[in-house]
């Protein structure tokens, strides 16, 4: 496991929010929503199915958690995406403030995130 990766990871995911508020903010995406919705393409995702990762890691309880909660982390940045383009803002911005479903996802990715680092 590339404790690098997820260190960038942790970083790329943090930008997100910047992203989603941007589109909040001004109803347009320069990302279509079925592509935020997929885990598989962004740099973090890329490294999580490629092939770098040995079987032990794919096989660790920290991988399928970080897995499982990355793919919810993109299908809640998709749905924020999705409110913000049909100018639903206040809609988008409960998802996004504290106790709203993408910071708590956002949040447990993190943690979860850093706990496999420190493995």
């Amino acid at each position: 496991m590339n404790k690098e990766e997820i260190d960038n990871a942790i970083g790329a995911h943090g930008s997100w929010k910047v992203r989603l508020k941007d589109a909040i903010e001004t109803g347009r995406s320069d990302i279509p929503v079925e592509t935020i919705r997929k885990d598989n393409n962004c740099q973090f995702g890329k490294w999580l199915y490629g092939g770098t990762l040995s079987t032990a890691d794919k096989t660790s309880a920290h991988y399928k958690k970080v897995r499982e909660l990355h793919a919810e982390f993109h299908k809640s940045a998709a749905r924020v995406t999705e409110l913000a383009l049909a100018g639903q803002k206040t809609e988008a911005d409960q998802m996004m403030t504290r106790g709203g479903e993408f910071a708590a996802v956002s949040s447990r990715l993190t943690s979860a995130m850093m706990e496999w680092k420190r493995v």
